[in-house]
C-alpha cells in the first residue's frame, strides 16, 4: 500500500528584508492560499490580505509558486510567515 504526502503549509522566519516566501503546492486561485504573520514571543498570528500585504505568483503551477510581501510589510525578526 502506499501513502502520499501532499504539502499543505509552508513556514519562513522573517529576517526584515527578505520579501518572497516560496509555497510547494498548487492552488487554482491567488485567493485560495492563506498568509499568517507569527508572532514568535507570543504565538499570536495576524491573517494577512492579498494585494495590500502581499501579492502570489505560480498560481496554477503544480510545484507552487511564491508570495511577495509589499513595501512596508516585510516581516521583521521574530516573526514567522505561515502560507496555508
Amino acid at each position: 500500500m502506499t501513502i502520499s504526502t501532499t504539502i499543505t503549509k509552508n513556514s519562513y522566519s522573517g529576517n526584515g528584508s527578505t520579501s518572497a516566501f516560496s509555497y510547494a503546492f498548487k492552488i487554482s486561485d491567488q485567493d485560495h492560499i492563506k498568509v499568517y504573520i507569527k508572532i514568535d514571543s507570543t504565538g499570536a498570528e495576524t491573517l494577512k490580505t492579498l494585494s495590500t500585504h502581499y501579492t502570489v505568483s505560480g498560481v496554477g503551477a503544480a510545484a507552487g509558486g511564491s508570495v511577495t510581501f509589499t513595501s512596508g510589510n516585510i516581516p521583521a525578526s521574530g516573526q514567522t510567515v505561515v502560507l496555508l
